[in-house]
């Protein structure tokens, strides 16, 4: 079990052992489930995309078959995070921490929730913990179900295209890059947590 969890939290081994079908379940948990957040999403993304132009093989299908895959997968993790928010209601809050259960998580998506509104389910796409609590924020809020699927597929084609196309074309045009992997995946963590950080600061500052 422990090996396993341990192949979720890196990119390569997810994309290397598990192929298409772990990396469209992890993109669907890290967007869905209530203990996705400690998953890789944006390394994941830019790496599958990066090996469909450098390593097309190891997938088993093509950057245009895998790219809306991933899409999906990001779609429907959100809908059943959204659901999940629905039926667990503010009984969430009341939820004691646990190994795989902050709720200072939580508190954290509400406060960007409350500054950014609906645009926090495309803008947090992008930051980490944040992409798995604002579904299910949004459900728990009882944010309308058509509203919720717009910013839903609007913010999955943003994040899964931008990322993913942005490392094939690096793939295609520079294929050494692939070398460089353990930087490039620093860098994406470092930026991206960045305005999470910088949340969970605020958000403390206003609970002092």
């Amino acid at each position: 079990m422990l090996e396993f969890l341990k192949t979720l939290t890196d990119p390569e081994s997810i994309i290397h052992y598990g192929g298409l079908g772990l990396l469209l379940f992890v993109v669907f948990a890290e967007t869905g489930l209530l203990v996705g957040f400690f998953l890789p999403g944006d390394s994941l993304i830019f790496i599958s995309g990066l090996v469909c132009a450098t390593k097309p093989d190891l997938l088993g299908a093509p950057f245009l078959v895998v790219l809306p895959l991933l899409m999906l997968a990001a779609i429907l993790g959100n809908v059943f995070g959204y659901w999940f928010g629905r039926k667990a209601g503010a009984n969430l809050y009341a939820r004691k921490d646990s190994l795989l259960f902050r709720k200072k998580h939580l508190i954290m998506t509400q406060a960007f929730y409350d500054k950014h509104g609906g645009k926090t389910l495309i803008l947090g796409r992008f930051l980490p913990i944040i992409r798995t609590f604002a579904p299910i924020l949004a459900g728990v809020i009882k944010v309308d179900f058509k509203a919720f699927m717009i910013h839903n597929v609007i913010g999955a084609f943003a994040w899964i295209g931008s990322i993913a196309s942005i490392a094939y074309f690096l793939g295609i045009k520079f294929p050494w890059i692939e070398n460089y992997l353990g930087y490039i995946v620093i860098a994406l963590i470092v930026i991206t947590a960045i305005p999470v950080v910088m949340t969970y600061f605020n958000t403390r500052k206003k609970s002092i």
